[in-house]
């Protein structure tokens, strides 16, 4: 007896009561779970079938034949109660589940689970998207296409080849950080938008940090100049920015050279916890302020404008960056880590770390990315100098000259056999 099989009945099964469950707690009256189990087991039964006969066209016709039933129950349910608005999705549904039974067959069953699991989350949040939808802004709706179009359809059709002085600028490689540091800033945006604008003190950090915490340095600054009030504030919430911003780093590192993230991770994470506890000290100066500051409407992150400043801007450091390696040694790497944080940190920890996967040491590595942030921790006091007030600025300065004195702790006397 074949196992195999039974098991991918027992699946079929599974999956038919999940979606059918479901749409049995919606008052569905077109198909519950009897139904759309009988239809994801028919589906199954039809791909053992079509396998065991050698007759591909069995799948098509019962599937017609499904079609049509379904079709006469809504026929007959209009005659029923005319004028009743008539959706689709359970109809929809059940064609899928009858798909995905004898995908479990024919197909990838994996895939096939994948696909059930899916469907009936899509279905179960149903009213929570319709909600979410109508919240959406024009802006909104241009984020999301705008990431669609850096994503799907310019960065499928860009060269997958080296072109320029020093072999380094590829187009595709080049629009693929792009797609990732937009899509980090459009998740930042959507969660700020599903928390709404008044989120807290740490929310808002944390919500900056993610969006970007150079914008919510500068914003939250500005609210300062010429006032005393609400500066500790306006410092806690860029500190809490700054702090998250470290996580930021980590991912952008774990998607380029996820095998070395072990030999990286906790330095970078032993002064996250440090910049944490400062956020906690702080927290503890502005118990007894009150006010709750408003982060400050986020723009569109997915401008395309932006997407290819960005760019433009990451080329321009790879060039920096292999110029330097190959006129100066690691010696000239520092220089461009230090030039690099000041002028963008996401673009420099990506070169960074495209050089660890082209076989630049680890140690070296993170050391030169620590380099950038906390280059980047320094470019934060000069914005408070800026744009703030001078209150707020003596805050910055004594928070970040901790921070950057603890990195460059860590960049001097962090043991070599330190890591995962």
């Amino acid at each position: 007896m074949n196992y195999d099989d039974v098991i991918t009945l027992g699946i079929s099964f599974g999956l038919g009561m999940l979606v059918g469950m479901q749409r049995e707690t919606t008052n569905n009256k077109m198909a519950g779970v009897r139904t759309f189990t009988l239809i994801t087991i028919l589906g199954t039964l039809t791909g053992f079938l079509s396998i065991e006969f050698k007759n591909p066209y069995l799948l098509p016709v019962l599937a017609l034949a499904i079609t049509s039933l379904l079709v006469m129950a809504n026929v007959v349910k209009l005659k029923q109660t005319p004028g009743e608005n008539m959706g689709q999705t359970t109809e929809v549904a059940a064609l899928i589940m009858f798909a995905v039974g004898a995908y479990l067959v024919v197909g990838n069953q994996i895939i096939g689970v994948m696909i059930g699991g899916l469907l009936a989350i899509l279905l179960y949040v149903k009213e929570h998207l319709h909600g979410f939808i109508e919240k959406l802004k024009d802006k909104d709706l241009s984020a999301i296409m705008t990431f669609v179009g850096i994503t799907l359809v310019i960065l499928p059709i860009l060269p997958d080849e080296t072109y320029g002085p020093l072999d380094v600028l590829n187009p595709k490689n080049i629009w693929l950080m792009v797609s990732l540091i937009v899509g980090i800033s459009v998740f930042g945006y959507f969660v700020y938008k599903w928390l709404g604008k008044k989120a807290g003190l740490i929310s808002n950090g944390i919500l900056g940090g993610l969006i970007s915490s150079t914008a919510t340095t500068v914003s939250f600054a500005r609210k300062t100049k010429g006032k005393n009030a609400g500066v500790k504030l306006a410092a806690f919430v860029i500190l809490v920015a700054v702090t998250v911003s470290l996580i930021r780093v980590l991912i952008e590192i774990a998607v380029i050279v996820p095998h070395k993230i072990g030999e990286i991770i906790l330095p970078f994470m032993a002064l996250f916890v440090f910049m944490s506890l400062l956020c906690v000290a702080m927290f503890y100066f502005i118990n007894k302020e009150t006010k709750n500051e408003e982060l400050p409407e986020p723009k569109n992150p997915a401008q395309f404008k932006s997407a290819l400043i960005f760019g433009v801007i990451y080329s321009v450091i790879l060039l920096v960056v292999a110029f330097t390696e190959k006129e100066f040694g690691n010696q000239g790497l520092y220089i461009a880590s230090i030039i690099g944080g000041l002028a963008n940190k996401d673009a420099i920890t990506l070169s960074l770390s495209r050089m660890i996967g082209g076989g630049v040491d680890a140690a070296l590595g993170w050391r030169l990315i620590m380099t950038a942030v906390i280059s980047n921790l320094a470019f934060k006091v000069i914005i408070a100098i800026a744009s703030g007030s001078k209150k707020l600025t003596r805050w910055i300065l004594i928070v970040m000259s901790l921070s950057i004195a603890f990195g460059l702790l860590l960049i001097w006397l962090w043991p070599a056999s330190w890591y995962f």
